[in-house]
């Protein structure tokens, strides 16, 4: 596979504001919500706070829902420090004392761990990915928290979605709510429903202090990047493919797949 070039999020059209995006991200947002009843009484959700536009926006979107909101719930941002050479979450540490949110800052060394079992030349993000939520689940049941919400939007769902079609042979993507497997832990993806063109624009009219990532971010030959400008390049020709694709992952004909014995 030859080499992948750093992909960026499109410009977002000249002339179109802060409020304007957010009153966008707002209403996806709602309906996500209200769809799949992600948010009840009384909940405390964890928000993981990763330290990139996406997890910072979910998190800013949810506190001003919060606040309007005609139940009750509680907001605890959670960032973990994975140890990656060079770290530094001073800013977001004063992002969100700044914001007076409740948060809590954890420390696992996943990014020794990963790797050294990870061999040279493949990709992190698998092994990544398992150590955090694992770490993640753990605190959140320490804090009380009910829910955990992650800030995966539309194009996490679909590039999901076709990886696993293209290397796993499963039909499977992101559902905007999911029990884990032990029954101790709920996940809820609010922004399912919104592009990462959108959130994208909206962090940059924010300023949020963002952390890279250093662990998979410096790696090539991500195949998810590569389903990322596929996708690009489809669109050109076909505006509204991502639209129709997450509009699919609600609208499945379990009948018409082969997994489905007949009657």
């Amino acid at each position: 596979m030859p080499p992948v070039a750093v992909r960026t999020v499109p410009e977002y059209p000249s002339g179109v504001g802060q409020a304007t995006l957010e009153k966008k991200l707002a209403h996806e947002m709602g309906r996500c919500i209200a769809d799949f009843q992600l948010i009840e009484p009384g909940d405390r959700i964890m928000v993981a706070l990763s330290g990139g536009k996406d997890s910072y926006s979910l998190l800013r979107l949810l506190d001003r829902a919060r606040q309007r909101a005609p139940v009750a719930f509680e907001l605890v941002a959670v960032h973990l420090d994975q140890g990656q050479p060079g770290y530094d979450g001073s800013a977001l540490k004063a992002w969100l004392r700044e914001q007076g949110h409740a948060y809590h800052i954890l420390r696992e060394d996943t990014y020794q761990l990963v790797t050294e079992r990870i061999p040279e030349g493949k990709t992190y993000c698998s092994m990544c990915s398992r150590l955090r939520r694992g770490i993640l689940y753990n605190a959140a049941e320490r804090l009380g928290c009910t829910k955990i919400a992650l800030g995966h939007h539309r194009d996490d769902a679909i590039e999901t979605l076709m990886l696993n079609m293209m290397f796993n042979g499963s039909l499977s993507a992101m559902p905007a709510k999911l029990v884990s497997d032990d029954g101790r832990n709920t996940v809820i993806r609010p922004l399912l429903y919104s592009s990462e063109r959108d959130i994208s624009a909206y962090a940059q009219t924010q300023d949020f202090p963002i952390i890279p990532c250093n662990l998979c971010g410096s790696q090539e030959k991500l195949w998810r990047q590569e389903v990322k400008q596929l996708l690009d390049d489809i669109e050109e020709r076909v505006p509204k493919v991502r639209q129709s694709m997450l509009a699919a992952l609600k609208n499945v004909h379990a009948t018409h797949l082969l997994g489905t014995s007949q009657p």
